[in-house]
């Protein structure tokens, strides 16, 4: 992409009047509407603001990383102060990305790690709902031994996930040996690519893209694939084993969604965030009768939990008692309801700005991290080093009754909430879905029959440059016309909770296999597994019906999708199924198009070393088509063309 090219790109960016124009959630135009009258700015103000966006920045050419400059990469200008020339400098800022990507899932999913490792040791009052869980997985790490109980076998996994991810001393990386395909592990070996660790391979990022040290693109996407690699099974997967053995399986359940959801007459709460250690004990102090008839005493019905990104979603495929409400982009619309009486906010896509509109409401933003602190928030939070985790039901309790304090300052003239709710399905994971399917034998034996062409995981966040939530709503609705089932989880899967697609109904937007299929099992066409960590869920389920079908993954027709993807984590998670041969496609394009080596490298070497590469197509509908055709491509290779075959 030429600097001519990028400045056609950055015109096509959508202003706020058109987003209100095309948003496919009336009451995401309701509020934008309600706000703009009221003359409180949102995000959407913000983008619109920042107009023209800097050209060097989109094509990743600027360089900042010391004090000579900042560098800009120009036909007058085409190396650095330091040499580096726009190659290194475009894989260095990239590299960068993706080393924050691996500390921000690892951050969050090292409290997890650390909450399962004090419940099993009795540090914290925590049960471990788990079980099955934590014996399968103790077993496919070879450390189950009968002599041992469930607590012992749950602290020496917590404490096996915790080394892989904090490992210094190079060593057998256990979860990848244990968990990964044995022709993933055999390609990732001979690239020489497999992490010693997360924390080792982010130092090691930094380093190298540090002042004067690597100078060599290739060289820095070698460790870019690292960094995935460590993304996807230490800061993704562990976490994700740690959450099921701690708190649970998923359990399939039907809510209420989107801004009707919310009832005047209750204390109403936000979940926001990303760690689901406090806000579980959130739920469990939502339900103490004491705390029920305090709320009562001050006029209200009762206490009423919401969910803002992946905190509320984690609870609620557990609980079923969180209303999923909105992504990260669409908080300041749902903090604008003026109904909120405590926004409880933990770590991660917790933008600033929450805080000006809270100003003006009477909502109480209280932060629980010491990773996350807010200007004007109350802080009730687990410490630095975790030490006061054992506060966990104290801390939870003192939260819920601000809300319940909090009530009685709510204005009524001041609420507003958009008449627009609908009721969706959520808790999917690889074990339901066998069951709902008899087997995933036969499930794998539909998609090989043809009746269902593929499976795609249609996620990410969401990004201002294209119409918000357009793009999801779109590819989604081109793959299920095609027979093509759509998991979703994270702030991606918002739209598609908030526009009936998780509902049996929208099996009227399906192909004829696909609606028979779905039909007779009583299913939606669209998946909720949950929150963003929950990648890990479709991964699972494409690499168990990989091995039912006798296939490695990269010859499968299932792929990634993150339309409206927007930081770093979004660029760690389309490289952790590119690295399993799976291909990643997107609306918004990386930072890379400053390098043709680099952008080549994302978008054709890979396929070679990987099986997989990056397709971004701006426009939304042509973007699901491409899936649609790079999949029917991979099942006539594999000769699945229709007919009726045995598994």
């Amino acid at each position: 992409m030429s600097f001519d090219t990028i400045n056609e790109y950055r015109k096509t960016f959508p202003s706020k009047a058109q987003v209100i124009e095309q948003t496919p959630d009336p009451g995401v135009r309701d509020m934008l509407n309600h706000l703009d009258k009221a003359g409180i700015p949102t995000a959407f103000d913000r983008f619109d603001a920042q107009k023209p966006h800097c050209s060097f920045g989109l094509a990743g050419t600027c360089c900042r990383i010391c004090n000579m400059g900042p560098c800009k990469i120009t036909e007058k200008s085409p190396k650095g102060v330091c040499g580096a020339d726009a190659h290194v400098i475009v894989a260095r800022n990239i590299l960068r990305w993706v080393a924050a990507g691996v500390a921000a899932h690892g951050s969050r999913g090292r409290e997890v790690l650390l909450a399962l490792k004090k419940a099993a040791s009795g540090q914290v009052a925590l049960p471990l709902l788990g079980q099955d869980k934590i014996v399968a997985t103790a077993k496919a790490f070879g450390i189950y031994e009968e002599d041992k109980t469930v607590a012992q076998l749950a602290e020496q996994l917590a404490d096996l996930l915790l080394e892989d991810m904090s490992r210094a001393v190079p060593a057998t990386h256990r979860t990848i040996a244990a968990m990964a395909p044995p022709e993933r592990v055999k390609t990732w070996s001979e690239l020489d690519i497999i992490p010693v660790g997360s924390y080792h391979e982010v130092f090691e990022a930094l380093h190298r893209t540090g002042t004067g040290t690597d100078g060599d693109w290739e060289n820095l996407m070698k460790q870019l694939l690292r960094c995935g690699l460590a993304f996807s099974w230490n800061s993704v997967l562990g976490p994700s084993i740690a959450a099921d053995c701690l708190y649970g399986p998923p359990k399939r359940s039907f809510i209420d969604t989107n801004f009707a959801s919310i009832k005047k007459e209750y204390v109403n709460i936000a979940l926001h965030g990303h760690s689901p250690v406090l806000p579980s004990a959130l739920v469990q102090a939502s339900r103490d009768p004491e705390l029920v008839e305090l709320a009562k005493a001050q006029g209200a019905a009762g206490i009423r939990l919401y969910g803002i990104c992946c905190s509320g979603l984690s609870s609620l495929y557990r609980y079923g008692e969180v209303h999923p409400l909105s992504n990260a982009l669409g908080a300041e619309l749902v903090m604008g309801t003026g109904a909120l009486d405590a926004w409880v906010a933990d770590l991660q896509d917790i933008y600033p700005g929450i805080m000006d509109v809270a100003a003006c409401f009477h909502t109480k933003v209280i932060t629980t991290s010491d990773s996350c602190r807010l200007p004007g928030a109350i802080h009730i939070a687990f410490d630095h080093q975790h030490a006061n985790m054992d506060q966990i039901h104290s801390q939870a309790k003192a939260i819920v009754k601000l809300a319940i304090q909090n009530y009685s300052a709510r204005q009524q003239q001041n609420v507003y909430i958009p008449e627009v709710s609908l009721e969706a399905e959520v808790g999917f994971s690889v074990e339901n879905i066998a069951q709902a399917f008899g087997s995933l034998e036969e499930l794998a034996a539909l998609i090989k029959s043809g009746k269902i062409k593929g499976i795609v995981n249609l996620v990410g966040c969401n990004n201002p440059k294209v119409v918000y939530e357009q793009a999801i709503v779109q590819v989604a609705d081109t793959l299920l016309a095609n027979d093509i089932i759509v998991l979703t989880n994270g702030c991606a899967s918002f739209p598609l909770l908030k526009m009936g697609y998780c509902t049996q109904k929208a099996l009227a937007k399906a192909g004829p296999g696909l609606q028979e299929v779905l039909t007779e099992r009583k299913l939606p066409p669209v998946w909720h597994m949950g929150e963003c960590l929950d990648n890990a869920r479709a991964s699972g389920l494409f690499r168990a019906l990989a091995d039912k079908c006798g296939q490695p993954l990269k010859n499968m027709p299932v792929a990634f999708a993150s339309p409206e993807w927007s930081n770093e984590k979004g660029v760690g998670a389309a490289l952790s199924f590119r690295l399993m041969g799976l291909n990643s496609y997107h609306c918004i394009p990386a930072p890379v198009q400053g390098s043709d080596k680099v952008a080549n490298f994302f978008a054709h070497d890979t396929q070679e070393l990987l099986g997989s590469v990056m397709v971004v197509i701006p426009e939304p509908l042509a973007l699901g088509q491409r899936i649609v055709n790079d999949l029917a491509q991979r099942r006539s290779k594999l000769d699945w063309n229709g007919n009726k075959q045995e598994v």
